[in-house]
């Protein structure tokens, strides 16, 4: 239920955007999550608990739609998805980061309570420092404080560039009025109605949920367990490999922040599918060897003879018995003791309890309940690390950089907590659906649905989601209004004016 609270915090986010601004949503958002960081650390019992990761996912939802929001509308076009970017590698270095700290309180007394309440300082910190910037120039210049805006414009773009970016800015602006008339109040139906809004909704949210749906919070939220799915046994093995998973998440952002504005979005994002279609392809093709390679069961020793799992021993015939099929055994659940020479030698199939595991351990054997021992375990670690490195630069993070530029300016806050609320939705569905899935049909069935979506997700990508690298968020709108489809695999962005004669 963790990922549900964001759902409602981004929901809540996209309508406190507009209304009151970027700045003061990211201020509430900070005092939301630092309030639910010291509940949980100070938390008696479950009940306040709860409460606190109610206020933590609040400000996570809110915060997850407006950052990128803020820092775009307060960016120069040349370097503006460099700087949204920063903002997806200061998160996914933060995952990172918070791997160290748990590993770094891991024997603490109270281990739990500074593991929450550790989250809270950076929460206060970039509460403190928001006090100091100024709101968005762009949500300024709509509300009608057009001067506090032309200053901010001002301090932000070169001398020779600001009077054309408050031009535009301004003819956006008259535009919106003329046609919707001077209230602020949003109507969804007519929201929906607006083409540009229609068809920058079906790119952004449509960006969001597959960003979810290629699978990548699997990798992030179950990586320990995937390593083991893979063939290592060792808890501790495994927490340290996904460490490195969340290195790679990290440097794929830095990897972002460089090419973006070079690159442009949408030959990131088609790089980006590229690869991940062909990482799930190698992930699914070495589970589905894992599973019909797994060692052999033979009759227990006579020192385990008392842990023989009941299905096992009920059989006449257990001569089709391996390591996977004693895995699913499940009255009660079973686990695979390796052999003390050759863990692909053959094993035992015994009770899944702690007794069982250190009886096994003892015995120098290799205990396991999650996977089966393979040697392709490696290669299945090098497919999650090529798919963690192709996803981050591009899936992981132009998705929220798109959907910081393609809203009309009066709708780009609600505009952005649909497409937030649509992300985590898709977050939800996938988290709690992917552990069932993989005992249902296997791990390798399910990398493999993953990569066709991700194929699925490439199409969507070359016919629906334009190039806005170098272009004024205004003349986004533009390319919006002019037409729906882009199949071109990259578009040149010379210039505004040059755009729009080309279209």
């Amino acid at each position: 239920m963790a990922v549900a609270r964001p759902i409602i915090g981004a929901a809540i986010g996209g309508w406190a955007n507009d209304r009151y601004g970027r700045r003061s949503a990211i201020l509430i958002a900070d005092f939301l999550f630092f309030t639910g960081a010291v509940i949980m650390a100070s938390a008696p019992g479950p009940a306040l608990l709860i409460i606190g990761r109610v206020f933590v996912g609040l400000g996570v939802g809110m915060a997850s739609m407006t950052a990128p929001l803020y820092i775009s509308e307060a960016s120069p076009a040349k370097i503006r998805g460099a700087l949204v970017s920063t903002n997806g590698f200061l998160i996914t270095g933060g995952q990172f980061l918070y791997y160290l700290i748990n590993l770094a309180f891991a024997k603490a007394p109270g281990t739990w309570r500074w593991m929450l309440g550790i989250a809270g300082v950076p929460a206060l910190l970039q509460f403190s420092l928001m006090l100091l910037l100024p709101e968005s120039p762009r949500w300024l210049f709509r509300k009608g404080r057009e001067e506090e805006a032309k200053a901010i414009l001002r301090k932000i773009y070169p001398a020779d560039d600001v009077e054309t970016e408050i031009q535009d800015l301004k003819e956006s602006i008259d535009k919106e009025i003329l046609e919707e008339g001077g209230s602020e109040k949003i109507n969804l139906i007519k929201l929906l109605q607006t083409q540009t809004v229609r068809r920058g909704l079906i790119a952004g949210v449509g960006l969001q949920v597959f960003q979810q749906f290629v699978g990548i919070n699997t990798v992030m939220y179950y990586s320990p367990t995937i390593v083991q799915l893979a063939g290592f046994a060792s808890n501790q093995t495994a927490l340290l490999l996904s460490l490195v998973t969340a290195g790679f998440n990290a440097f794929g952002s830095i990897v972002s922040i460089y090419f973006i504005d070079r690159t442009g979005r949408k030959k990131l994002l088609i790089i980006s599918l590229f690869g991940v279609v062909i990482s799930l392809g190698l992930l699914s093709g070495i589970f589905r060897e894992t599973t019909t390679h797994s060692p052999i069961v033979i009759a227990t020793e006579s020192s385990f003879a008392a842990y023989t799992c009941p299905d096992y021993s009920s059989v006449t015939n257990a001569v089709g018995w391996d390591c996977m099929k004693c895995l699913k055994a499940s009255h009660p659940d079973c686990g695979f003791c390796s052999s003390a020479s050759d863990k692909l030698l053959p094993g035992s199939c015994l009770i899944s309890n702690s007794k069982v595991k250190d009886l096994c351990h003892k015995s120098h054997r290799e205990w396991y309940a999650r996977g089966c021992p393979s040697k392709y375990g490696w290669v299945a670690l090098i497919g999650l690390t090529l798919y963690i490195i192709f996803f981050s630069p591009g899936m992981g993070t132009v998705p929220w950089i798109v959907n910081s530029e393609i809203y009309p300016l009066r709708f780009r806050g609600v505009c952005g907590g649909i497409a937030a609320t649509a992300n985590w939705i898709s977050n939800l569905i996938v988290a709690q659906s992917f552990l069932s899935l993989t005992q249902a049909i296997g791990t390798s069935s399910a990398f493999l649905i993953f990569g066709i979506i991700s194929v699925v997700a490439l199409i969507f990508v070359l016919i629906y989601v334009l190039e806005t690298k170098g272009l004024p968020i205004e003349e986004v709108e533009k390319m919006l209004e002019l037409r729906t489809q882009h199949y071109k695999f990259s578009e040149k962005s010379s210039g505004p004016l040059e755009k729009s004669q080309e279209m």
